[in-house]
Order: C-alpha cells, then structure tokens, then sequence
C-alpha cells in the first residue's frame, strides 16, 4: 500500500482529494492536517510515502512545513499543490527539498505527479526554473 498524508486548510479540498486518490485500490490516505504545523507534528505517526500539501494555509504555510519536515527525514517526497503557482514558488519549493508542484487548476495531474516521486523522480510540469 502507497500511504499518503494530505496537508490542506480546505476540509472540502482534503475530502475531493482523499475520494480521487483512494480510487487507486493500492493507495490510502492515512492522515490529514489542516495547517503547516499539525503536518509537522503529525507527520512521523502517520508515516507517509508521499505527503501532498498546499502551499498557502494559516499557521505555518507548505514551505516552512516542508522545510521543518526534511530537516527530520531528508528524503521524504512532498509534493505541493497551490492554486497559484508561479516561476518564484517552483524556485523556492526546490529550495525547501520540495519533490513537485502540482497546480490547483491541474489536479487530474496529481496522479502523474505522485507516480513520478513514487518513482524517485520529482515533478515540476511547469518548467520555469533550473534550479
């Protein structure tokens, strides 16, 4: 079983995209968090393989909880979805050891993207930056 934790201040979003990515049998959602700093303290109990988390949310946004999140397990693949993603945001996600960004407006791509950190790979469609 692929283990995903969902990190979004929206409960709608959390619920759309818990129904679309458990229609893989072999994926399950094992943790939400509405805000950067519950993701941080949750994240170990829940043992993600992948965490998808939105960049903009009260508290603590995706960054810095991404941030905080490779400081305690540097390989761990984390894919940001933002409704507004930008040349600036892809830079600073790849920064922070961020795997992907997934746009909001995109989100039948999130399996796509999730298969390619699956994989080792990062994914980052919008190509603005080389770092």
């Amino acid at each position: 079983m692929v283990r995903i934790f969902l990190v979004d201040d929206n409960a709608t979003v959390r619920s759309h995209l818990r129904a679309m990515l458990e229609q893989r049998p072999e994926w399950v959602v094992v943790g939400e968090a509405s805000n950067g700093r519950d993701a941080v303290k949750a994240f170990h109990e829940h043992k993600p393989d992948v965490t998808v988390m939105d960049f903009m949310m009260p508290e603590m946004d995706g960054l810095e909880a991404a941030r905080k999140l490779r400081q305690q397990e540097p390989e761990a693949p984390i894919l940001m979805v933002t409704v507004d993603p930008s040349q600036q945001l892809e830079t600073e996600a790849k920064k922070a050891g961020i795997k992907g960004v997934c746009p909001k407006a995109h989100v039948w791509s999130l399996l796509a993207a999730i298969e390619a950190l699956l994989r080792g790979r990062t994914y980052f469609p919008l190509g603005w930056s080389a770092a």
